[in-house]
């Protein structure tokens, strides 16, 4: 019989990937929404955080759940509100899983989690950086510090746990890399601020094949750091895309300045940087990337 992988937060760029390519492993796919929708060959339970509430047939039919629900980080304005409802998507959803896994008679086998580079501060420079470096104090590493405590609560269920702390997911579906490209596509690239924050991404499909692979291989357990062997400065970055559509690059940096004036606090997400390394993924599992070369994955998502 199939197994059953459950995903919260399965209608992102990332879920839905990952729906695709767990179908092609011949997985079942079931999915956690706030709202009754039709998806083909998936089957859609309901839950609803703010309420604490959730079907126990998403929890009492699957094998395996992969959460990553959770509001965006730059989807707008850090207010206080914003800055709650991204903490709270966060924590809460975790420990209403934990809740339903501890109620509910259930066969998981395996919970994989998502979690974010941020754990070790937005802006870390060219600090390199493992699972073991210590984590931040801005609040970025205290939301990622926050959200991979409820993680921990379903290990002490006896689940076996894996926290993905995952980097600049590079994909054209969402995320960072359409808001780089756009400017690059009009002859109006530039680095941003200084250019030189390092910046660690991972390709869409490396880290859904690390999800999987992470489901089924009993070693992986903890926190891994879900990134290529190869972080970038931003400029490096910049660089990169106009090379591959082939523009050129003339205007000066944008001043970190400038964008602080757009985004606020929040724009730490793109004058920060960090150099993490993905020590454990490449010295404890059996993992092989697709794409460690940042000029083939972009060739691969913009060509």
């Amino acid at each position: 019989m199939n197994q059953t992988v459950l995903i919260t937060g399965g209608t992102g760029s990332i879920g839905r990937r990952l729906t695709q390519l767990l179908q092609q492993e011949g997985y079942q796919v079931s999915l956690l929404s706030r709202s009754p929708k039709t998806i083909p060959d998936v089957r859609v339970y309901q839950w609803d955080v703010k309420k604490g509430e959730i079907d126990p047939q998403a929890i009492t039919t699957a094998d395996h759940i992969i959460h990553l629900a959770g509001e965006g980080i730059a989807d707008g304005r850090w207010t206080d509100e914003r800055k709650d409802e991204i903490l709270n998507s966060r924590t809460q959803s975790t420990e209403l899983l934990a809740q339903a896994l501890e109620e509910t008679a259930h066969h998981v086998q395996s919970f994989i989690g998502a979690s974010a580079i941020g754990y070790y501060g937005a802006d870390t420079g060219d600090r390199p950086l493992t699972e073991t470096s210590i984590g931040g104090s801005d609040f970025m590493a205290q939301v990622v510090r926050a959200w991979e405590r409820a993680e921990d609560q379903i290990a002490a269920l006896g689940i076996r746990t894996v926290k993905m702390r995952t980097g600049i997911v590079l994909t054209m579906d969402g995320g960072a890399l359409p808001k780089l490209v756009q400017p690059v596509r009009l002859g109006a690239g530039a680095p941003i601020g200084s250019g030189q924050q390092y910046m660690s991404w991972i390709h869409l499909d490396d880290l859904c094949r690390m999800y999987i692979q992470a489901l089924t291989d009993e070693s992986w357990r903890g926190a891994y750091n879900a990134v290529a062997p190869n972080p970038v400065t931003n400029e490096t970055l910049t660089k990169a895309i106009a090379q591959v559509l082939h523009k050129p690059m003339l205007l000066p940096n944008i001043p970190a300045f400038a964008i602080k004036l757009l985004y606020g606090e929040m724009a730490i997400v793109v004058t920060g940087g960090n150099y993490v390394l993905n020590k454990r993924i490449t010295e404890e599992t059996t993992f092989t990337y697709q794409y460690t070369d940042l000029t083939k994955a972009l060739e691969n998502l913009l060509m």
